[in-house]
């Protein structure tokens, strides 16, 4: 091949070497993604965290709220050799004595070997065993070697976010909490967590040359962070804090307790002024642990006798004044015994026997009046939405059980025992809605615990709050049950709670709990006692149930002894604070 084709050839090469190089320029520029992932390498984008919504109460006080807490650390390849020998001894005795978790020698040991022996950590030594508040970063701010700042001093700070609780555990149960991943958690922390988060914002941030630390592009967030709602609850923290006191009060008297929960509802409105649950622990103190008022489904015994007796005077079946003969030695039926609690009573009337809470007058009545028209009693008891769920804002409500007639399980004996308040079960939540709804002129309303969402201060969304049902029962059945509920603190079973400054109506209930399979264990009984009424009986304001559970234990539990006594001192409390009821004094006119 001559010189001329030789040159041809190489030409041709450097050509298409030319060539390929332009069409990877040409790619590059309009056709590849490098450009995003030399992004990807230098700059990304970051989350900025939205603030999380508090929690108040109805007056605006915070039950829960987020606080901006700090950690401290250290970068210890800024102080130079002659500040650290002039008053490392200094920092690191102060350290010390604020932290009380490290001597002051092994905090000058761990600064000075991260320093010189550049281990892992030396420019980000975590200092403390915990976060501070500001309070206390304006303190450490101004130890030895600190008070230069941080490009002299080394001091570093990272701003983390911590939940308080300024009441401590008060209402614990109901506030709630939630887990960091957010999949777990309860009260209203959790039910409202989609509210009280917020929207994160987006920030552009690079990677500074020479180390790994990223710094914004600017100063402002791309997205800026929407801030979470503050949820005003119903919660009266006045009340609320005199109803845990009296149940903390009464828990203290005995050991044999397991539990207990109280709960004060706004008679109008259903709104819950209070609601405590304390769930006994190992060490024997109590702790708001399980929400007991809207979880514990459980036989409510005597106090559902209000149930039976609405029906039997709603089917024109008695009237307080009709007389009922329960015997000296208990009423048999079926095989089983049927007793009082106490003393029997011979023949009183249907006021006398609801008054004195008798086991064998209401057995008796539901078999005579409806032995044989089972399911007219309990179609009773469904229209007055015993049976139906509350759908209440927090996760975890219990169910209502109250079985139909021919329903597996259902036998002879059922028809008695529900209308004592067993072989079915409710919440606490459910009864004192039922009773409320007697207090409200037979109209039943939905418990609630949100008043309203805010922001900044202002309203932005208010939850709407319907009737669960129009009157249970005619006007007259309703005279008569306001009636015999306000018998049962005058005359009855809870009279050492009557008052004459302002009048309670309610009832009393004791029941067996089964544990592990039976009502009888051993010789031992699970009992709950509880009380629920209303006051002021005229014109009801409030409703309230109270109710205690007992560990195993061979005596008696009664609702009249343990729980009557907290409802009376929480009615109290709201009572002498109320200014409705107690006018201020006038000054005597002169003369």
């Amino acid at each position: 091949m001559n010189t001329s084709g030789k040159m041809m050839i190489v030409y041709i090469c450097y050509l298409l070497t030319a060539l390929l190089a332009i069409g990877q320029i040409v790619h590059l520029q309009f056709f590849s993604d490098y450009k995003d992932q030399l992004d990807a390498i230098v700059y990304r984008t970051i989350d900025v965290p939205a603030y999380r919504g508090s929690i108040l109460g109805c007056d605006g006080r915070v039950l829960a709220s987020t606080v901006p807490f700090y950690e401290v650390r250290m970068d210890c390849s800024v102080p130079d050799d002659m500040m650290l020998n002039r008053h490392l001894g200094d920092l690191s005795s102060a350290l010390s004595r604020f932290f009380k978790d490290k001597s002051a020698a092994t905090y000058e040991q761990e600064i000075t070997r991260a320093r010189v022996g550049k281990k892992p950590g030396y420019r980000n030594l975590l200092l403390g065993n915990r976060l501070v508040s500001y309070d206390e970063l304006e303190k450490i701010k101004e130890f030895p070697i600190f008070n230069q700042g941080q490009f002299k001093g080394g001091l570093i700070v990272n701003q983390k976010e911590k939940r308080i609780y300024p009441y401590g555990r008060m209402a614990y149960r109901t506030i709630g909490y939630i887990s960091e991943d957010e999949q777990t958690g309860v009260g209203i922390e959790y039910a409202y967590n989609a509210y009280l988060k917020g929207n994160p914002g987006k920030n552009r941030v690079r990677r500074r040359s020479g180390d790994d630390k990223w710094v914004p592009v600017s100063s402002q967030p791309e997205i800026a962070p929407k801030d979470g709602l503050d949820i005003v609850t119903t919660i009266d923290i006045g009340i609320q804090e005199a109803a845990e006191s009296a149940l903390r009060e009464q828990l203290s008297v005995d050991s044999t307790f397991e539990g207990a929960t109280t709960v004060v509802m706004e008679v109008n409105t259903g709104a819950i002024r209070a609601i405590v649950n304390m769930k006994r622990m190992p060490d024997g103190s109590y702790d708001e642990t399980f929400n007991y008022a809207i979880s514990e489904s459980t036989n409510p015994g005597s106090t559902f006798k209000l149930a039976t007796l609405i029906a039997l005077l709603e089917d024109g079946y008695v009237r307080l004044t009709d007389s009922i003969a329960t015997g000296r030695n208990g009423w048999h039926y079926y095989g089983k015994t049927f007793t009082e609690a106490g003393n029997s009573y011979g023949t009183i009337t249907v006021q006398q026997a609801f008054e004195k809470s008798s086991n064998v007058a209401f057995a008796k009545l539901a078999v005579e009046k409806y032995g044989d028209r089972e399911k007219q009693f309990i179609n009773r008891l469904y229209n007055m939405k015993l049976n139906e769920r509350l759908n209440i804002e927090l996760i975890g409500e219990g169910r209502a059980q109250i079985p139909f007639p021919g329903e597996r399980g259902w036998s002879r004996l059922s028809l008695p025992m529900i209308a004592m308040g067993y072989e079915m079960k409710l919440t606490p939540l459910h009864v004192l809605t039922f009773y409320n709804a007697i207090a409200n002129n037979g109209r039943m309303v939905t418990p609630y615990f949100i008043e309203n969402f805010m922001q900044h201060g202002r309203v932005v969304e208010q939850p709407g709050h319907t009737l669960l049902s129009g009157t249970l029962c005619t006007p007259a059945t309703l005279k008569a049950v306001h009636q015999a509920l306000r018998g049962v603190v005058e005359h009855g079973t809870a009279s050492r709670i009557n008052d004459p400054r302002y009048n309670i109506s309610g009832k009393t209930g004791t029941a067996q709990i089964a544990y592990d399979g039976a009502y009888v264990h051993n010789g031992y009984r699970k009992h709950q006692a509880s009380f629920v009424g209303f006051f002021p009986s005229e014109n009801p304001k409030y409703s309230m149930i109270v109710i205690l559970y007992s560990s195993p234990t061979r005596g008696n539990f009664y609702g009249a002894s343990w729980a009557a006594p907290v409802f009376k001192k929480i009615a109290d409390y709201i009572y002498i604070t109320n200014p409705f009821w107690n006018a201020p004094l006038e000054a005597p006119e002169k003369t």
